[in-house]
């Protein structure tokens, strides 16, 4: 017989099986819904920090600070976070469809 161990759950952005998550961390690791959002923001995060000029993807940087702030504000509050989520998520669709492209 073969035995398998969980694997260590994660968000894509932090270990949820880290001893001192934040109540945002918690709520996320705890929601599948929440925590698909944040595979999803830092899937697209990571990917337009990739095509970004160095300038742009500064500012993109700390635009991710700000929203980071926003999202632990929110604490354990699922609604809060699901907002914080679409807006951030909005946000980096919309910086995706600026960047220049060659025909």
């Amino acid at each position: 017989m073969i035995g398998f161990s969980p694997a260590p759950a994660y968000a894509a952005s932090f270990d949820c099986d880290a001893a001192n998550l934040q109540a945002d961390e918690k709520a996320i690791c705890d929601n599948r819904s929440l925590n698909d959002a944040d595979v999803k923001m830092v899937t697209t995060f990571d990917l337009l920090s990739g095509l970004l000029a160095m300038g742009a993807r500064g500012a993109l940087k700390d635009e991710q600070s700000a929203w980071l702030k926003k999202r632990q504000a929110c604490e354990a509050d699922t609604a809060c976070l699901k907002t914080a989520y679409e807006e951030r998520i909005k946000q980096l669709g919309e910086t995706y469809k600026m960047i220049g492209r060659p025909l």
